[in-house]
């Protein structure tokens, strides 16, 4: 039989509007449900996520194990791809006791309120955990077969190398590991045994829904790797077309091999080159969409120009100059129309005009307002996850 065993969490998110019980054990039971009936969640119980219990049974035919605690733990995003606000306060939350896990396959992930001490015959491990990930058998967990699934974080504190090249041969050098898989972002995913290396790429989705995606991707590869026997390689890379299907219609379960493989998925490219963020900044709301972008894009290690910040407030002839240079010099814009602001879409028109590629954001716009930058090509893009996502993909 095959166990999940990780958090049942709230999670509400603004943008897009979302709010729901999932948590990374809820969410992942829920994508195995079709390829494994009756899947086993076992997690730490709060009377407060009874309803949310009740639901994932009813829609899922999910089976809910594991301890009662007294407090039940929620994430709030302001969109899907920011740091949430988690209540109760992470160094408040309480440690309970570990949880004991037996079965053929089980697939662990790292919880905020506690650990699980597993003992299988093929286990997926995934700490989520990018400032204190504890390594699989530290807790006295066994596993005849052990897959790692990283971010490159992650690996980076189990190995001490930055690179992960040099993670991996870390991490079999110690000998308890079978398979690691080290995500990589728009890189892709770089998947190893102790005598392969692959990197499986990345897909594209028309819209980018990140909560959760970590946690379809370990399901994923579970399924494909330990249910039903696929090589690790062709394991990850279906795993990654999984995630690409979710982030972009939000469904579970997910769909089978060969239901991935007949999607029109496309592979990313990763590309090099700045985006230059084409944004008003009068105000506060304003100013902050700019620093939310320049920050996300720094944390993917994705270059941008961001006249606010590069250039500054001035004198019309003193700084158009200077915003026009670092534009040719970007190999993509990412511009927030919203407003319709005069210096933005003069931005658009002069990278149009250069043959730069721009994605727009426009919320609450009129049809009117994007037909020429859309007729001139423009990706016109309505939430700020799904911009940033296609402007990175954008570059060559």
């Amino acid at each position: 039989m095959t166990t999940v065993v990780g958090g049942l969490y709230t999670e509400r998110c603004i943008e897009p509007r979302w709010d729901d019980a999932y948590g990374s054990g809820g969410r992942a039971a829920a994508a195995l449900s079709a390829a494994v009936p009756a899947i086993r969640l076992v997690t730490y119980r709060n009377a407060d996520l009874a309803d949310a219990e009740a639901s994932l049974k009813s829609a899922y035919g999910i089976k809910i194990d594991g301890p009662a605690v007294e407090h039940a733990i929620a994430f709030d995003y302001f969109h899907s791809l920011a740091t949430p606000r988690i209540t109760p306060r992470p160094d408040t939350i309480i440690h309970n006791d570990p949880i004991d896990v037996r079965d053929d396959v089980v697939l662990r992930f790292g919880m905020l309120d506690g650990s699980a001490r597993v003992h299988a015959r093929a286990a997926v491990y995934d700490p989520q955990s990018a400032f204190d990930p504890r390594p699989f058998h530290e807790n006295g967990s066994t596993a005849e077969r052990l897959a790692l699934i990283l971010n490159r974080s992650e690996a980076r504190r189990f190995s001490g190398k930055k690179d992960p090249e040099q993670s991996l041969a870390v991490l079999f050098e110690r000998g308890e590991v079978d398979v690691v898989v080290v995500k990589m972002g728009s890189h892709g995913a770089l998947v190893a045994t102790k005598n392969e290396h692959c990197v499986v790429p990345a897909y594209r989705s028309e819209s980018v829904f990140k909560i959760g995606s970590g946690d379809v991707f370990s399901a994923a590869f579970t399924q494909f790797w330990a249910v039903e026997g696929r090589s690790p390689v062709e394991a990850a890379d279906l795993a990654s077309r999984a995630t690409s299907h979710y982030a972009n219609t939000r469904s579970l379960p997910i769909p089978t091999g060969d239901e991935l493989l007949g999607l029109n998925a496309e592979p990313v490219t990763p590309g090099t080159g700045r985006i230059y963020i084409a944004a008003p900044f009068f105000n506060l709301a304003e100013r902050w969409i700019v620093e939310e972008i320049r920050n996300q894009l720094m944390m993917m290690q994705v270059p941008g120009f961001s006249p606010l910040h590069d250039v500054g407030e001035g004198a019309g002839e003193i700084v158009a100059p200077l915003d026009l240079e670092g534009l040719v010099g970007c190999k993509a814009v990412l511009a927030i129309i919203n407003g319709a602001d005069a210096g933005t879409l003069f931005e658009v028109g002069y990278a149009v005009a250069r043959g730069i590629p721009v994605v727009a954001l426009a919320q609450n716009v009129r049809p009117e307002d994007v037909k020429m930058p859309a007729g001139a090509g423009c990706r016109i893009v309505g939430d700020l996850v799904s911009a940033i996502y296609h402007a990175i993909w954008a570059l060559r």
